[in-house]
């Protein structure tokens, strides 16, 4: 699921002012043998008996250590967060949203991590690991994942002779132009995908080998120019082309992809697993979800994952206790409890066989820089996309300007 929250601009003033005092003495802490657990109301309803049994064996680890969960809410834990920061009251461990992250890291709130005292730290789930690492420093550690799958219209892939799934994208169109023959809506996309829905888009180009950025020598250097970066958006462009009906210039949410799939126009639909919430009461028997196939057969599509780490903030006077509950909350077996639960381990050696633990064996994340989110409110990946489908300039042309543009903004001081 996409998470999104503005940190406070402050936020680096509040870090230094508490840990001024941190430092005097001036603010009480909390009492050596207790830690704070900040997780999110999902744990609460979803799986209490984990963190109940988890609690457990930490404190028979820790004889005298007591562990405070205090369930938050996505809305306003941020706020709270920045509020317990400044007042120098943090909680030990918290549990953030992956694309919240990189502010908190760029401004020095998060403890640094050793990454090989948690189990299967190397085989780490790409777009969640990277989502926790700044500078070269692992500062969160992959909790769950949500993927993003195909959903579709059974009945319609039956009636239009499709027997088996595709494999590649090469055969998704091939499918593509069955589905739109046997269809009779105006405006029907048997592939709907809003134009410049960036995570779509950005799949084909890491699909292919390329990337968005990458620092060299401390600066950041745009790689949306390069040959691999190149070879995908005009893969992306292809494919949009030559399967999707919806608008080139708008995004995702304007229409919903779901709000079209639910008045019949289209017969499948790129996105996070839980579309499926809004598929319509007309199409839920004859919906179902496959993995978005990647150009090389066989292979998937690598999708932006949704999902959470759990990290330390640098205040924390039990910073050693905390990193040791956050090994017992996503050991292998922690991981594996969560995975009956129906969520998405952290690691690709403990995925199964089920469609949305299969599209997150391939992942990516965006750029851990300081000015990312200066990047997304510039709408630079969707004016490119945009630029690209509607013709205005030539895929070279748009990703070089693209590529200069993200380098440049992720190089301001």
């Amino acid at each position: 699921m996409k998470r999104r929250s503005t940190v406070a601009l402050s936020l680096v003033v509040v870090l230094a002012a508490a840990l001024t005092a941190a430092t005097s003495g001036a603010t009480k802490r909390a009492a050596a043998n207790n830690i704070t657990v900040w997780l999110q109301i999902d744990a609460q309803s979803g799986w209490p008996d984990l963190v109940a049994s988890v609690n457990k064996q930490f404190q028979a680890a820790h004889p005298g250590t007591t562990v405070n969960v205090q369930y938050q809410n996505w809305g306003d834990h941020l706020q709270k967060f920045d509020a317990t920061i400044a007042g120098n009251s943090v909680p030990d461990v918290i549990e953030m949203g992956n694309t919240e992250m990189t502010k908190y890291m760029a401004a020095g709130a998060f403890a640094p991590l050793d990454k090989s005292q948690f189990d299967n730290s190397a085989n780490w789930l790409k777009g969640l690991a990277a989502s926790g690492k700044f500078g070269g420093k692992t500062y969160g550690v992959p909790y769950y994942a949500g993927s993003r799958v195909v959903t579709y219209r059974t009945d319609l892939f039956k009636k239009a002779g499709i027997k088996k799934l595709p494999a590649s994208t090469s055969e998704y169109v091939a499918d593509a132009k069955r589905l739109a023959g046997a269809a009779s809506k105006k405006g029907f996309s048997p592939v709907y995908i809003a134009g410049t829905d960036w995570y779509v888009g950005m799949g084909f180009v890491f699909d292919y080998g390329g990337a968005i950025a990458t620092q060299v020598s401390g600066k950041w250097k745009g790689l949306l120019n390069s040959p691999k970066s190149i070879a995908g958006l005009t893969a992306y462009k292809n494919f949009f082309d030559a399967t999707s009906h919806a608008s080139k210039t708008t995004d995702e949410t304007h229409p919903n992809p779901y709000d079209v799939y639910a008045q019949g126009g289209a017969a499948s639909m790129i996105g996070p697993s839980w579309f499926t919430c809004c598929v319509g009461a007309k199409f839920k028997g004859t919906t179902a979800q496959f993995v978005m196939p990647g150009h090389v057969k066989g292979q998937s599509l690598p999708g932006f994952l949704g999902g959470s780490d759990l990290a330390v903030p640098l205040s924390s006077s039990n910073k050693a206790l905390a990193a040791e509950w956050i090994k017992d909350f996503t050991s292998s077996a922690s991981e594996k409890t969560l995975q009956a639960k129906g969520n998405i381990p952290n690691a690709t050696s403990l995925l199964g066989s089920s469609v949305n633990e299969r599209a997150a064996a391939r992942s990516w994340f965006v750029p851990t820089a300081k000015h990312w989110v200066d990047v997304e409110n510039g709408n630079i990946l969707r004016n490119m996309l945009a630029q690209i489908l509607s013709g205005k300039l030539s895929v070279k042309e748009a990703a070089a300007s693209a590529s200069d543009n993200i380098a440049s903004v992720l190089n301001q001081s």
